[in-house]
Order: C-alpha cells, then structure tokens, then sequence
C-alpha cells in the first residue's frame, strides 16, 4: 500500500496548483448518484481540470474506484486503497462498495480522458485527443476546447480545435455564430463533419436562415470534395495492395508456366507451404527466442522461399519431368499433388486456420487523412513484392542460371548441343518459381489467417495474371496485377465483390480474343514452335 499512497502523492504533487482543485466532493459526485448526475459532475470537473482529475477517471474506467464512507477511494489490486483526492492510505475496504459504469458513463469517462488529453506535453497524444472530440463535438466542452485551442502552437491540432468549436457553434442560439461556424466548418477533412453538415441542411435540426444555408451547402461540398479524396486514394492504395498480392501469388507461376511450359495446379498449394513455413517461423521464435519476435518474420522470408522450393524440386524429379510436353496429364497430376498436398497440411497441423502475428514494427498503420490510414503490413507488402519482381528480373537477366533457362526456352534443342544441362535447369528453375510462391505465402500471411486452402483463392487469379500479361513476361505480369488489383477494387465498390470478379473475366476474355499474346507478346523465336 505504501507503493500506492507514494504514486498518488506525486501525481498530486505534478498538479498545476498547491491547493486541490479536485475536491471530494467532485469525486464522490463522478462516482455515485444516477448516470445523469455522475455524466454532469464530470462535464464540470473537467471545466477546470488538474492532474489528479486525470487519474481518478483513468482509475474509473479501469474499476478501481470504490466509495467507502460518502468519500470515492482508490483500489489497488494486492488489497490496498488510498483516498482519491489527497492520497492517504485508506483501511476497511471490506466495507468500501464497487462503482458500476454501463457503456454511457464509459463512453463518457473515455471522452473526458480525451479532453483532458488537450493539454498532454505529447503532439501525437494531443493529436488522438483532437480528433476523438472532432468526432464527436460536445457542448459541455466547449470551454475546455476553447482553452485548449488558445493554447495549442501546433496548426493542424489547432485546426481540428477550431472545427470541433465550429461544430458545437454551428447549433448556436446566435446567428453570428452559426455563421461563422458554418463558414469555418468548410475547412474540415473530417468525414464527421460531412454528415453535421448534412444533418443541419436536411435533419430534424435543419438550419432556416437562408444565408447560413447557403454557407452550410458550400462547407459541405467542400468537406465532400476532399473526403471523397480520402477515399479515391483508399481504392487506389487498397488496389494496388491487392495487385501486389496477385503479383506475388503469381510471379512463381509466370516463370514455371510462362517459361517452362507447365500448367502447375499445384501452384497455390506451394503458396500454403510458404505460409505454414512462416507460421512455423513464428512458432519457433515464441517458444525458443521470445526476445527477437519483433525479427522473425526476416527469418521466415528464406524459410518459405527454401521450404516451398524443395518441394518444388521434388515435384519436379519425381512427377513433372516426365510429363514436359504432354499439357493434359501435367494438369491432372498436379491437381492430384494439390489435393495430396492439402491433405498432407490438415493430417499435419489440423483443418483449422492457425494465426500469424504481425511484428509490433508492421502493426497501426500511416494516418494520410482523417479518412485514409495505410496499414503498414500492406505497404510492407508492396515494398516486398517489388523487391521480388527486381530480384527475380536481375536474377533471369544477368545470372547464369537465367541464361540457362531463356536458352532452354527459346531452343531447348540447341541449348543442349551447345552444353546447356537442361533437366538440371528445368529442376532449378521449376525450384525457382515454387521459391517465389512460398514468399507470396509469407507475405499472404500477414494479412490473414494461414490455412489448407489457403491456396485455392490464388490459383484461378494467377493464371489470369499471368495470361493477361503475356507468358513468359516478367513486366507483363506487374503491369497485369496491379491493374487488376486495382480495377478489382473499383468495381467492388460499385457492384460487389461477386459481379467484380465476374466483370473482370468477362474483361479478360475479351482482351485475350483480341489480343492472344497478352499485353506483351514474347519476344525472340523457337525452332520447337
């Protein structure tokens, strides 16, 4: 208990002024009585808040708070308790009763936190705070808002003050003041603020003066323009996010069957392997090296690269290079090896989706707008699928390996006279792709849970990438995911995710009538075609 007292007393001693403008009385008030008198004692201590204020309502809304006596007490969880206000220790807490909050007075407590938050030393706590009262303006704050507003040397934070008073204003008695706050409201980014104004033009509340109309309907259209801004953006980062994981998902396609020919309907099953490698990954950091979590998922990006290559390497020797140039039996057999492969997951490690955590490093997300947040596993996403996409690029163009692989493409015959190894090749390169589809796994598995049939979601979406773009073509498979990625999203929003896909096949097959080679036709020439 002593830990507690000393706690209490230094947060005391941290208030603004030697005299406890926090009084008993204000604390017994906020903690018992009907919800209406608790809601109306907060409104007024926060008019003149201190630091003790701030920590009797955290302590409520955590349950700690208890009255013993008339006077509001502070629990502490090895049994102990100190008086709210001036911190001395406090007996008998057998007799103290616990306070009960329902969803309004914690709703109401959460939002006082936030005003007193106004005055935190933190830009970014302040800036939370802003944004939280923006969103939901209060008349009874207005004052605080006001204070803070006067106080605050940080634009943007002051910006969102200022349209948090303009939207207590806006309902104003006087006429002045409703203009004024119409006009001021037009400056807003908040997507809130759109439907205040909406609901003063057209609500039960609707405005009647006819010149504060017309200032309400140009706020408004202004607010509309910039929060349709937001989500314009949203779709395009939302789609180019979707085209990324296409691009993963079927990168390793456009090498096995772009470049060597093989309809792999195993595909997406070497895409689960990729993410049950990081799982896997995962697994072994939280139980051997708790310390380095935060770094696994570096080590999981060879892991599933190494993991989903050796089993395409397996694939290769013991079933596919014996079917190169027969299309139907390929497709059968690795249909057969997904369906093996599948099974052999679930007998494995159960038919239920097992979780991957993302590092505390790719949680949250880039606020850009009010409306617009990028979360950072998506953009780590797209980071990481172009990196691939350059690697692999570098890799066929400047290494032996991808000399090998263009040479056994274009004249397998002759690459053979000429000394090229091409069944150690068509093992590597074979290798290679599956390599690739195990990182689109690591990477699927940062945005959902890792499963069976994680794979069968891709597979149909690959090969349409990998068509679209042109077989055997790198930079048309880029150019085909993130177009479809984003031309996904768009027709999501307008018809759903169902007619979308329907939309975009119907797109697909009559570009490929028109344009049978894709969007790049291969270039160079076969003595096989």
């Amino acid at each position: 208990m002593a830990w507690l007292a000393a706690a209490w007393a230094l947060v005391l001693a941290l208030a603004a002024s030697p005299a406890f403008a926090f009084t008993a009385g204000q604390a017994a008030a906020m903690a018992s009585g009907s919800v209406g008198e608790r809601v109306e004692a907060i409104s007024e201590a926060v008019a003149d808040p201190d630091a003790a204020l701030a920590a009797f309502l955290q302590a409520m809304l955590e349950g700690r708070v208890r009255m013993l006596d008339g006077r509001a007490i502070i629990a502490a969880g090895d049994g102990s308790a100190v008086d709210a206000v001036d911190g001395s220790p406090v007996t008998g807490m057998e007799a103290a009763r616990a306070i009960v909050n329902n969803n309004r007075m914690r709703r109401e407590i959460a939002d006082a936190i936030a005003s007193l938050q106004l005055f935190s030393t933190e830009d970014t706590t302040r800036l939370e705070a802003a944004r939280r009262i923006a969103d939901n303006p209060d008349p009874t704050k207005l004052v605080l808002i006001e204070r803070a507003a006067a106080a605050e040397r940080v634009a943007g934070i002051r910006a969102l003050l200022e349209q948090a008073r303009a939207a207590i204003l806006v309902a104003s008695p006087e006429r002045e003041e409703r203009l004024a706050a119409a006009r001021t409201l037009g400056e807003s980014r908040e997507p809130a603020m759109k439907a205040l104004l909406e609901r003063r033009l057209a609500g039960e509340q609707a405005e009647t003066d006819a010149e504060i109309r017309k200032a309400l309907a140009t706020s408004l259209a202004s607010v509309a323009r910039r929060v349709a801004i937001g989500e314009y953006a949203g779709i395009v980062f939302s789609g180019i996010s979707l085209g990324s994981i296409l691009l993963l998902a079927a990168l390793g396609l456009a090498i096995t069957y772009g470049l060597m020919g093989v309809i792999n309907l195993a595909h997406g099953e070497l895409i689960m392997i990729g993410a049950y490698a990081t799982w896997l990954t995962q697994q072994f950091f939280r139980n051997h090296l708790p310390a380095w979590f935060d770094t696994y998922l570096l080590a999981a990006v060879p892991v599933s690269f190494l993991a989903a290559a050796a089993v395409g390497a397996i694939l290769e020797r013991l079933v596919i290079r014996h079917l190169y140039g027969r299309a139907l039996e390929t497709l059968l057999a690795t249909w057969g090896i997904s369906l093996i492969l599948m099974q052999a997951v679930r007998s494995t490690f159960g038919a239920q989706n097992v979780a991957v955590e993302n590092p505390s490093w790719l949680s949250g997300g880039l606020v850009v707008l009010p409306n617009l947040v990028l979360p950072w596993n998506r953009i780590a996403i797209i980071v990481f699928a172009f990196v691939v996409v350059a690697a692999i690029a570098l890799l066929l163009a400047r290494s032996r390996l991808g000399l090998f692989v263009r040479a056994a493409t274009q004249n397998r015959m002759m690459a053979r006279c000429v000394g090229v190894p091409t069944r150690r090749v068509d093992t590597l390169a074979f290798a290679l792709g599956a390599g690739v589809a195990g990182l689109a796994g690591c990477a699927l598995s940062q945005v959902g849970n890792v499963g069976p049939d994680l794979g069968q979601g891709y597979i149909v979406d690959s090969f349409m990438v990998v068509v679209l773009g042109g077989v055997g073509q790198i930079a048309g498979a880029v150019y085909a995911g993130l177009g479809l990625g984003i031309l996904n999203k768009i027709f999501e929003g307008m018809a759903g995710a169902v007619i979308a896909k329907i939309a975009l096949l119907v797109m697909i097959i009559l570009f490929i009538q028109k344009r049978p080679q894709g969007i790049f036709a291969l270039k160079g020439r076969s003595a096989e075609a």
